[in-house]
């Protein structure tokens, strides 16, 4: 089975509530929102798209409280895009890390969170309903998530798992597209994940059977740091490499500034993650460290501004003078470092935003880069 072509060039993807233009950067809504941040204030610093996860929403506010509420986009607001991650990560994350949290089998994930009264179950099958119940815009499949430092092993169960879940996916949003009778331009896009940790031959075979199931685009499986926190290049480029060009690729949970860059030169268009915003909500601000209008190929166009620092009492200039962020274009970086020093959550909404901005600004000017 192939997977329908794409109507836009790989620079751009067209969805149910708008197009999307590479690369960019969405940031985690996990639970509905991104925290300290309504809609509106994410439309005004140029956030195109937002990532929601599938595995947090189903617990809070719940499924059936998503579709009292008219479905993820009328209960948050936001007008444009929505990705829906399937709960892969958090199998990884919360399962694989500490197996009290529940059970991963063939079948799919048994968890029973901390504190909750009820158990949970997550099948492929049942990711897709979700998302499709709660009007994604991308659907991306259940994967079985793996450190490339795991096993030989433990990344063969990986792939076979991943492939398989990938067909169930398949099928299940097809029998839901056929239910629901919804046309080419009415039905989300259906994305599949390539798992295999560090080793090119599994990589090439999650890849190539992908492939042959047939989707609308492919995310970057795995957790794309070594145990240094350095970016997997490597792996990043050879999987991208596997992936015929007309298809997008999405790599999760890159966001990291020089990461976004770097994984944008090997051929990802789609990013996501926490980073800048929980930065951000930490004191730790992003500054473009050059002047003029492109952006150097040296890696140093990044610093870091740390708002705690007293020597900002009295600093009567913005956070940068190159950002035109709601809060560069009206606050002082002395009064940001008074509000901080208040602990009020005007600071933590105020450098959300700052962030963001960077972020969005970074994947302008690596489009310009390419346009130019």
């Amino acid at each position: 089975m192939m997977a329908d072509s794409l109507s836009t060039p790989t620079n751009s993807l067209r969805l149910l509530h708008g197009e999307l233009h590479f690369p960019v950067y969405l940031p985690d809504a996990t639970f509905g929102f991104v925290r300290t941040a309504d809609p509106v204030d994410l439309e005004n610093v140029g956030v195109e798209a937002v990532v929601m996860n599938t595995f947090h929403l189903m617990q809070h506010p719940g499924s059936s409280t998503i579709q009292s509420l008219g479905g993820l986009h009328r209960m948050s607001g936001w007008r444009a895009p929505i990705f829906t991650d399937s709960g892969g990560f958090q199998a990884y994350s919360l399962i694989r890390q500490n197996p009290k949290f529940g059970s991963l089998n063939d079948k799919g994930l048994n968890f029973q969170p901390e504190g909750a009264a009820r158990k949970y179950q997550l099948t492929p099958e049942k990711s897709v309903q979700l998302q499709i119940g709660y009007g994604s815009d991308v659907v991306i499949c259940l994967d079985d998530c793996t450190h490339a430092d795991n096993s030989l092993s433990e990344q063969r169960l990986s792939v076979r798992r991943t492939i398989d879940w990938a067909r169930r996916s398949r099928a299940e949003f097809d029998r839901l597209v056929a239910q629901k009778k919804l046309e080419a331009d009415q039905k989300p896009r259906l994305f599949a994940v390539v798992q295999g940790g560090g080793e090119h031959s599994l990589r090439k075979e999650c890849a190539e059977d992908l492939l042959e199931i047939g989707f609308d685009g492919f995310g970057f499986g795995g957790w794309p740091l070594d145990g240094e926190g350095n970016l997997l290049e490597d792996i990043l480029g050879y999987t991208r490499e596997l992936i015929p060009a007309q298809f997008p690729m999405h790599a999760l949970g890159v966001g990291h500034p020089r990461n976004v860059a770097a994984c944008w030169r090997l051929g990802y268009g789609i990013f996501d993650s926490a980073m800048p915003t929980r930065d951000a909500r930490h004191g730790r601000l992003y500054v473009f460290n050059f002047t003029g209008e492109s952006l150097p190929q040296d890696g140093k166009w990044l610093r870091y501004c740390y708002i705690e620092d007293e020597r900002h009492i009295r600093q009567d200039g913005p956070v940068s003078p190159l950002c035109d962020c709601p809060v560069c274009s009206r606050l002082s970086l002395g009064f940001l470092h008074h509000v901080f020093k208040r602990q009020d959550g005007l600071f933590q909404r105020l450098a959300t935003l700052h962030n963001l901005r960077f972020m969005t600004r970074l994947t302008e000017l690596l489009r310009q880069q390419v346009s130019a």
